[in-house]
């Protein structure tokens, strides 16, 4: 047995010394095979270096083995009201996971919104730390879906509804040219905070829009998430309910490999928040042989 921190090659210079020095040395192995023994060791390391030299592949890496995951999930967090935004992130660093952020300027408890300058900071610190971000447009606006007889088609227009700015509550004719333009503002907006680009992916608000929308979308380059079925948390579900704990024994017993998971860095249709059982859900999950990736990691995407 070799003590840590010992290498090969130190191993054998000391062995090297020994044979040069024999009679200063004190071991019980005759001097041909001790030669003979350091002939080999010499080829085989020898060995070695040309094959890793020639296919560096065949010898994992670090990252080959701390990115191997043969269960992956693949957990994303909509803004929300932000409220449980810190929280969240203190969670996702306990245990070492990368999540998918989707963003959209809205409304939090402090009378701010979630992509104003005030949460410029905390949006850098989550590109510090490798987490992907997608779209969930500017003004979180809902597309409500249309019948097929109904839809003029994403030339002529489809609904759009926003929740927040100018347009408030107010449903709309809108083109593929106006849902570009939305998409970009948070695009931009993410990118001058971070300094960083935004993937190509968006999540419609309630993960529901017309076909017209989700082809004006594709037009303009965005992807549309959506979630497993198993992989809808619940966190917008009334807490009078659907408590945390049900929510959390239902999430363990039905995610499965390859499940996108969804929830909100904070939520205002429910008084207990969600937030604080991510810690044990994570915990539950990894306990199974689940890992996280983000989306960036999924074959889809």
């Amino acid at each position: 047995m070799v003590a840590s921190g010992f290498k090969p090659g130190a191993i054998l210079k000391a062995l090297r010394a020994c044979a040069a020095h024999i009679a200063g040395c004190r071991l019980a192995i005759p001097v041909g095979l001790l030669v003979a023994a350091l002939s080999l060791i010499d080829a085989a390391l020898a060995t070695t270096a040309h094959q890793s030299r020639q296919s560096p592949h065949l010898l994992p890496t670090r990252s080959d083995i701390t990115t191997a995951c043969s269960k992956p999930l693949y957990l994303t967090l909509d803004t929300g009201n932000m409220a449980s935004a810190e929280l969240i992130a203190e969670i996702l660093n306990k245990h070492q996971v990368k999540a998918s952020f989707f963003l959209a300027n809205e409304r939090t408890p402090w009378g701010n919104f979630a992509l104003d300058e005030a949460w410029a900071p905390y949006w850098r610190e989550r590109v510090r730390e490798g987490h992907a971000f997608g779209n969930h447009t500017y003004d979180h606006v809902y597309f409500p879906p249309q019948p097929a007889s109904d839809s003029p088609g994403q030339d002529k227009g489809f609904k759009a509804r926003p929740q927040f700015g100018e347009h408030a509550g107010k449903t709309q004719l809108w083109t593929g040219e106006q849902l570009c333009k939305e998409l970009g503002r948070v695009a931009s907006r993410f990118e001058s905070m971070t300094g960083t680009g935004l993937s190509n992916w968006w999540r419609a608000p309630g993960g529901k829009a017309s076909e017209a929308a989700f082809a004006a979308a594709r037009h303009c380059g965005y992807q549309h998430v959506h979630w497993a079925s198993a992989g809808f948390l619940g966190d917008e579900l009334p807490s009078e309910r659907f408590s945390n704990a049900a929510l959390l024994k239902k999430a363990l017993d039905q995610i499965r490999p390859g499940d996108i998971l969804m929830a909100h860095l904070g939520i205002w249709s429910r008084k207990e928040a969600f937030a604080p059982s991510l810690d044990p859900l994570i915990a539950g999950l990894k306990s199974k042989g689940f890992c996280f990736r983000t989306l960036k990691d999924h074959p889809a995407y």
